[in-house]
């Protein structure tokens, strides 16, 4: 089994169809390659740009999808809070909890979240340097957390754009051993596209392949079979087909 961290999986809950085909190609990676890939997919999303976007099927009928995806799958399961109230549901379910960029120093919710026994995985925000992560790890460690993971994602650059500093990965490796590439995310044009997010696919692999140079120990990914059409995230998200030679690549 290779030891290297992958998450991957649609943006939003669309549909059990969705989660299906994705979960299955994941599966057939896993024995592929060898690889331990945790499925993620958001109940909610809270934060959209407009008040009009998808947000997902909610809390309750959402976290019973991804407990589905476990038991007939055998994936091991992330998926992202907002709320503390929501920390003990999904820490029911869920082996990985996600703490969204924006949320990362909301102490009640990562205090909610290390409570649950279950590994951490804070995504670093858009306006901290890695070594500010220091301080959202230690409200987890001093809550009686576990493990921490923290993710990179890119910083804010002017408005409606991001731009990764790869030198944040050896950064936040100082303070935790695991730290994720979030490749499909800081390829986003935040609020860019009239009312919503845009951005650009096409980098995702430059992304992966930049922060294997800079050490990184994971890699996200959010996957769809036909990305164009997908309901949040969808010029950002990569194509189904081609996770598998990404990730050959990276393992290379």
């Amino acid at each position: 089994m290779n030891d290297i961290k992958i998450i991957a999986g649609p943006c939003v809950i669309e549909s059990a169809e969705l989660l299906d085909t994705v979960a299955k190609e994941l599966v057939r990676i896993n024995a592929e390659l060898g690889t331990d890939i945790i499925f993620k997919a958001s109940f909610d999303k809270a934060n959209r740009t407009s008040i009009h976007s998808f947000r997902g099927p909610g809390l309750e009928k959402g976290l019973q999808m991804l407990a589905d995806v476990k038991e007939k799958y055998g994936l091991r399961i992330t998926t992202d809070i907002h709320e503390s109230w929501q920390a003990e549901g999904a820490g029911e379910v869920c082996d990985v909890l996600q703490i969204p960029a924006f949320l990362c120093r909301q102490t009640d919710l990562l205090v909610a979240a290390a409570k649950t026994g279950k590994i951490v995985n804070i995504k670093k925000a858009q306006f901290l340097s890695g070594r500010d992560m220091r301080y959202p790890v230690e409200k987890v460690l001093d809550s009686g957390g576990k493990e921490v993971w923290l993710t990179e994602r890119g910083n804010c650059f002017g408005y409606n754009n991001l731009v990764v500093d790869f030198r944040n990965i050896p950064d936040m490796k100082e303070i935790v051993p695991t730290v994720i590439m979030d490749c499909t995310h800081s390829v986003q044009r935040p609020s860019a596209g009239d009312g919503k997010t845009v951005g650009d696919r096409k980098f995702v692999p430059a992304m992966a392949m930049a922060a294997k140079a800079f050490g990184a120990t994971g890699y996200f990914f959010e996957v769809h079979p036909d990305p164009d059409r997908g309901l949040s995230d969808a010029a950002n998200m990569l194509a189904l087909k081609d996770l598998e030679p990404l990730i050959k690549k990276i393992l290379a």
